[in-house]
């Protein structure tokens, strides 16, 4: 991107040195922002600082002997720039998230007062355990509540994420299998309504991923998946409600039938949020099923993380699960490492990481369960349900939902792009939501849907906020219908204009590199 200290940009028009000087690029109160290296010189610092005395180096030959290349700011101006980008960032307190299976919900500033209390956000995974017994107890608790809510008979707390844990619970079948003498097991079969990371899991782990197909109406084909299973299947991996936004109604077919030839059954509980107090997975047949604290409990996601995600377990596969774990003996809790498994965790197929999982991650989810109790969280899930199903509603007239007739949805509502104008896709209708002020939905996902738009508008959402919401997507959605070329435009009042995204997904500048000085004409 060519930008001057106007802010002229090319795609703005306009060559002659006159428009660009006066064309600024900033728009109202939105001031174009270049780039620290553009702002600063790399020749200055914000900073006086006293000649340092000579002293010897202790580096051994190991001194940096080029200028570091920084650029020097002043205190208002590294202040003013990343404010500035910060205003340029959507974000769930400024609006609401349609982003499907992602659930991008509010996270409670009291979560975050507890996260930040002494002992907690301090604490280090190296103390000695006596002194992190509060730490200890909240890990316990939380653990307490997550088997309960689903019915199951054990959890491992240390994964990270949702992948993280889906590789834990397939590890564990794993062992299961082993310690029976049926290591030869090497098939997972998944259905193709589940999320991505499910068949790269199983095939990570080093099984053969097999899909099943999905009915009209969106679920697992109980019929042709009964047809597949046989002495080579470990098992099956399936996201329930799957991300077609639907409940799978027999899941605990699904799961007898499996379990009826030797497997296990892995649920992704990525979308646990439309369930919580409603379903317990221990009930519908579930040996082991991870849940995003960062999605169902309300803490933070996105960035990079920190994400957790918790690993429950059946009782056929408890043995197996990793360590460590907390455990109450008498009026204290211990850690369970490896040197104190003892025969009762013998089977346990090893570590998922170096510690204990993330401290914060639990603080936030505990506060958050507490604060709301059992009857709080099952009114969680059902005002999920009625939000979606208020989307899917209100828009099915406007724009096609493949699977509306296939009874009520969970907690996303999905629409594909039948029916748009020729030519017009859903990435037009996504840019031109930012043009109305929101963050675009999920696109093109689930991919068993064309042109996919996926919402999910979780519980946090009211119904006036949903309804502007509607209003703004039912514009786009009639615009695109109608064949608006300012739509192929869009977004026309964001910082930046449309990207060309195979350009910038296959040529990425990821690097800022000094300009060269132009070359002296020679004489």
């Amino acid at each position: 991107m060519t930008i001057n200290q106007s802010g002229w940009r090319p795609e703005m028009g306009g060559s002659d040195e006159a428009t660009q000087a006066t064309f600024t690029g900033n728009r109202a109160l939105m001031l174009e922002e270049p780039l620290l290296f553009e702002i600063g010189s790399t020749r200055t610092t914000g900073v006086d600082f006293d000649d340092a005395p000579e002293a010897p180096s202790r580096l051994g030959g190991m001194e940096r002997k080029d200028p570091i290349g920084l650029p020097g700011l002043s205190e208002p101006e590294a202040v003013r720039h990343y404010t500035r980008l910060s205003r340029q960032n959507y974000a769930i307190d400024l609006g609401l998230f349609p982003l499907g299976s992602c659930t991008m919900k509010h996270n409670p500033r009291l979560n975050e007062r507890m996260a930040r209390l002494p002992g907690f956000a301090d604490v280090h995974p190296l103390q000695p355990v006596d002194t992190v017994q509060g730490a200890l107890e909240v890990i316990h608790q939380l653990a307490h509540w997550l088997v309960t809510l689903t019915g199951m008979d054990s959890v491992a707390m240390s994964p990270k994420a949702g992948a993280h844990g889906e590789l834990c619970g397939i590890l564990a079948i794993r062992a299961a299998l082993e310690a029976k003498g049926e290591g030869h097991r090497k098939v997972i079969l998944v259905p193709e309504s589940a999320h991505g990371t499910n068949p790269a899991t199983a095939a990570f782990a080093g099984f053969k991923v097999e899909d099943i197909p999905a009915t009209a109406e969106g679920r697992v084909d109980l019929e042709a998946l009964k047809a597949r299973l046989g002495p080579d299947v470990a098992g099956v991996m399936i996201t329930n409600p799957n991300t077609c936004g639907l409940f799978e109604r027999d899941m605990r077919a699904i799961s007898d039938a499996v379990h009826g030839v030797g497997g296990y059954v892995y649920c992704d509980g990525a979308n646990f949020n439309a369930i919580v107090g409603r379903v317990r997975p221990g009930d519908l047949g579930i040996d082991a099923m991870h849940i995003n604290l960062h999605k169902t409990f309300s803490t933070p996601h996105g960035g990079g993380g920190p994400g957790s995600g918790p690993v429950v377990f059946s009782a056929a596969l408890t043995p197996f699960a990793p360590l460590p774990f907390v455990e109450k003996q008498g009026d204290r809790f211990a850690l369970i490492e490896e040197e104190t498994a003892g025969e009762h965790h013998a089977g346990s197929f090893g570590r998922m990481v170096a510690f204990h999982g993330q401290m914060g991650m639990f603080t936030r989810a505990l506060s958050y369960i507490l604060s709301h109790g059992a009857d709080g969280l099952k009114q969680v899930s059902e005002d999920a349900v009625l939000n979606a199903n208020y989307v899917l509603r209100s828009l099915e007239d406007v724009l096609d939902a493949p699977f509306g007739g296939s009874g009520p949805c969970m907690h996303e509502a999905l629409f594909s792009d039948e029916g748009l104008a020729e030519g017009f896709t859903t990435l037009d209708v996504a840019k031109g939501l930012i043009d109305e002020g929101y963050h675009p939905m999920t696109m093109y996902f689930p991919l068993v849907v064309h042109g996919a738009m996926l919402i999910e508008p979780t519980e946090t959402e009211s119904k006036a906020a949903l309804d502007q919401f509607i209003g703004a997507l039912r514009s786009v959605a009639e615009r695109a219908k109608a064949g608006d070329q300012a739509l192929k435009g869009a977004p026309h009042f964001a910082p930046r204009r449309r990207l060309d995204e195979t350009q910038a997904a296959r040529k990425p500048v990821l690097r800022w590199k000094a300009p060269q000085p132009a070359a002296q004409a020679a004489e």
